[in-house]
């Protein structure tokens, strides 16, 4: 059993000790959903083998009564494994293949493309021994110095709000990922978008958008985890002229979720799909 009700963390932060990392973020909400503490080891990019004695050079990782777990999944595995009897965080094994889909997706459709409007905030918010390794590393791995990468931001960020309409049609149907209450699908997703309050520098949706209610709540959870002072409003986003919708205000129902009861319930939509358009 943990001792103290607390486990320890060690934590990936910025200069203002907000968590940089959605992999650490993902955790910090496991361990919140589990009711643990947390005992927070702070630190940067710079020196993780010499804090961790050794054990790792990616964080996040935990220490649980002596026991060093690593990566982010494994440790949410760990924690239903090692605590069944509190709050299930992945439950039914196919939660598990489900998550790692829609957060590939979330990744590629939008935290890849916030990475190429924030990245130069990422490193200018992350702690100042730091910027020499992000300032190289996040070249390489983009293919341009930080300051060329964010040029045309303003075009982008439209276009990365308008393609998650996939999210705001499951979540206009469901309070969470898991129902009722939050699982660890939430939590993954969540993270990314924890990730994304910790470096933007202008917002990146709209004021109005609908994700915002859960986004809210979820920012909300274990005594307000995502509410730390050094994070940013992601919303106040301005639609532009020429600019995509920044979200689909007239939504038709996804076909999953539709309710056929018989031909009264399926009329209305059949008559629109037939219509005569001569």
């Amino acid at each position: 059993m943990a001792k103290n009700n607390t486990i320890t963390l060690y934590d990936l932060q910025l200069e203002s000790g907000a968590t940089i990392s959605p992999f650490v973020w993902a955790t910090k909400l496991a361990i919140g959903h589990k009711g643990f503490e947390m005992d927070i080891v702070p630190g940067g990019f710079t020196g993780i083998m010499d804090r961790t004695g050794g054990k790792t050079e990616r964080l996040p990782a935990i220490v649980d009564d002596g026991e060093w777990v690593l990566d982010s999944w494994l440790i949410a595995e760990y924690l239903d494994a090692k605590y069944p009897d509190r709050p299930t965080l992945i439950g039914d094994p196919s939660i598990k293949p489900c998550a790692q889909f829609i957060e590939s997706w979330l990744w590629a459709t939008a935290v890849g493309p916030w990475m190429t409007c924030y990245v130069k905030s990422y490193r200018d918010r992350s702690l100042k021994v730091d910027h020499e390794y992000v300032t190289s590393s996040r070249a390489n791995m983009l293919g341009a110095p930080l300051e060329e990468i964010i040029v045309g931001r303003e075009d982008r960020l439209p276009q990365i709000s308008a393609n998650l309409e996939l999210l705001r049609g499951t979540l206009r149907e469901n309070r969470w990922f898991g129902g009722d209450e939050p699982n660890y699908v939430d939590h993954r997703l969540l993270a990314c978008f924890l990730w994304l309050a910790s470096v933007c520098d202008t917002p990146a949706l709209a004021s109005d958008d609908p994700l915002r209610d859960w986004l809210d709540r979820g920012f909300d959870l274990y005594g307000g985890l995502g509410r730390h002072p050094g994070l940013s409003d992601i919303f106040g986003l301005e639609q532009r002229p020429g600019d995509p919708d920044l979200f689909d205000r007239s939504p038709r129902e996804f076909g999953l979720n539709k309710r056929n009861t018989g031909p009264a319930s399926t009329a209305e939509e059949t008559a629109r799909i037939t219509a005569d358009t001569n």
